[in-house]
């Protein structure tokens, strides 16, 4: 049974006063004389609110605050100011050690007290009625929840996030998110960070997570920023979804959507996933091949990220963006006094890449002189920055990447046949964009999620004309050309849905029957496919081969294996 209101008093005219006011305004209320009496009735009738004076037979109202708070935390305690002794109250108003203070002389400040009290209690077994209900879900909750402050600091974590990275929840609430064990190379706290900074949420999709003495996992990441009710930013929010078995099931199945941040569903990427995998922890010289744009930076990336070097660094070079004189400094470093501008020592990209992946885009295109000192450092894993003659041994693992096909460099002389089979042990060949257009809707779907975010929009969809298109272009420039042409269309777009009419110019204009004829014939590499493009387009060999879905290299290289020459008209 509950007793409402315990007023405790000794004065038995307070008592009655008390009693007769709080009842006229419909509360239940019960008295008690003294401290030992108080204890009884709380003990049997658990009250909702205690008024209480500050003396009471020898015992001051702090002792019955404790003994009350003892029983129920959750109860408040008035202390009544209209006693005797004031210094008492003062010092009890100076610690802050009651819930309210009243004054029984003042009916309309002791009513307001009576109801505030009432609902401060109400607010309290709320909100420890929600806070059982949210710590209930947060341990059914299979996806693992992390909770940090605007500083970083971790508020909470559920069981799921514990065991999917092998934490101590006790040891590190309360800690800097970025004290913990590094999780998922980092992407957890670079994803917290961005979301804490920008106030976005953010995704990852399918990214491995390796840490020393556990085994692999693959996981899907989704940091979000936390409002409260009045929406004010508190703070972030990471969920990790574990995807292991479904992956694992996937790869079974040959049925993967993504690997990394690699994305297809067609028979060709599923091979290549596989490959990858089978490449991930052999450290064996890779080369990938495939057109521009068709995601070769994509590959290194998993291959470093899939396997055991993932926690050391992966270090990009672009062999053709720079001279000979400034790829060899890049590539081995050099030492002060070296050349004319060395002011300082450098650490090259193979000393930095030591433990980790040096990756090299475009590697057909470097010299002759470049292409004996790489063969050199592939075959003993030791070189001498320039100006130097101290050897320097590191332990790197080489991915390299051209869209040039290197056996026709090969046969005529351009490119080291002794080099190309070292960097060549094991070939990643990525098919381009025509080959595989039932990847399209997929990468369409990726694009979307992934330019909403860049651009702060919420475009949903591609009208079916506007898919229809995008199915059946050529794609010359492959995923890269995909990606640019839906941002040109989120630029101009204003509502939720992409039109036609947003689509790029170029794109718009490839809806011909010419197109069509070209398109439909079985090798649109052949001779007579070629000279008929470049005929359709009075030799204009950029038109030709967007006309054809092939890169301009690739007709140039064409017409010159096919001795195609350009027929002179009569005037």
């Amino acid at each position: 049974m509950t007793a409402g209101i315990l007023v405790v008093d000794d004065e038995k005219s307070i008592r009655l006063t008390f009693e007769s006011f709080l009842a006229d305004e419909g509360h239940e209320v019960a008295t008690a004389r003294d401290y030992e009496e108080a204890l009884k009735q709380i003990e049997e009738k658990m009250p909702d609110l205690v008024f209480a004076d500050i003396l009471l037979g020898g015992k001051t109202g702090m002792d019955l605050l404790e003994a009350v708070k003892n029983k129920d935390p959750n109860i408040p305690v008035v202390m009544i100011t209209g006693a005797p002794s004031l210094e008492t109250a003062s010092k009890a108003i100076r610690l802050g050690a009651f819930d309210y203070i009243a004054k029984p002389v003042e009916k309309e400040t002791l009513l307001d007290v009576t109801l505030r009290a009432l609902r401060h209690k109400k607010i309290v077994e709320e909100n420890e009625h929600f806070r059982s209900n949210l710590e209930a879900i947060f341990r059914s909750v299979q996806d693992g929840i992390i909770m940090v402050d605007k500083e970083l600091k971790v508020v909470e974590i559920n069981h799921a996030a514990a065991k999917i990275f092998k934490l101590s929840r006790e040891k590190i609430i309360g800690q800097s998110f970025a004290s913990l064990p590094v999780l998922c190379d980092g992407k957890g706290i670079e994803m917290l960070q961005l979301t804490l900074t920008n106030q976005k949420p953010v995704e990852a999709q399918r990214i491995e997570c390796r840490r020393p003495d556990h085994p692999a996992r693959v996981v899907s990441l989704n940091a979000s920023p936390l409002l409260n009710r009045q929406g004010i930013f508190s703070g972030a929010v990471l969920v990790i979804r574990d995807e292991t078995r479904l992956a694992a099931l996937e790869r079974d199945l040959n049925e993967r959507r993504q690997f990394y941040h690699i994305i297809g569903q067609n028979v060709k990427m599923q091979k290549i996933y596989s490959l990858i995998e089978d490449l991930a922890d052999i450290q064996t010289t890779v080369l990938i091949t495939g057109e521009s744009g068709t995601g070769k930076e994509l590959v290194a990336e998993a291959l470093h990220y899939s396997g055991a070097r993932s926690a050391g660094p992966l270090v990009k070079v672009n062999c053709s963006g720079l001279s000979e004189n400034l790829l060899e400094s890049e590539l081995f470093g050099h030492v002060k006094g070296a050349f004319t501008g060395a002011d300082k020592d450098k650490i090259g990209r193979f000393q930095r890449a030591d433990g980790g992946t040096l990756f090299l885009d475009e590697i057909g295109e470097i010299s002759s002189r470049m292409q004996l000192r790489l063969l050199r450092v592939l075959q003993e894993m030791e070189f001498e920055r320039v100006g130097d003659s101290t050897p320097i041994r590191v332990n790197v693992r080489v991915v390299a990447a051209t869209n040039r096909e290197l056996r026709d460099k090969v046969r005529s002389g351009e490119f080291r046949e002794d080099l190309y089979f070292r960097l060549n042990v094991v070939e990643i060949s990525l098919p381009p964009l025509r080959e595989r257009r039932d990847d399209i809707p997929l990468l369409i779907d990726y694009f979307l999620k992934k330019l909403n975010w860049k651009l702060n929009k919420d475009i949903v969809a591609l009208t079916q004309e506007a898919q229809e298109i995008l199915m059946n272009h050529p794609w010359p420039g492959n995923v890269r050309e995909l990606e640019n042409t839906l941002e040109h269309a989120f630029v101009l777009c204003r509502g939720e849905t992409i039109t036609m009419d947003y689509l790029p110019p170029h794109i718009k204009s490839f809806l011909g029957s010419e197109a069509v004829s070209i398109r439909s014939q079985k090798d649109i590499l052949a001779p007579e496919a070629i000279a008929q493009a470049l005929e359709k387009t009075s030799w204009n060999k950029s038109r030709a081969a967007h006309l054809l879905g092939i890169n301009r290299r690739t007709i140039y290289r064409k017409i010159k294996a096919y001795h195609l020459e350009k027929q002179k008209r009569d005037q």
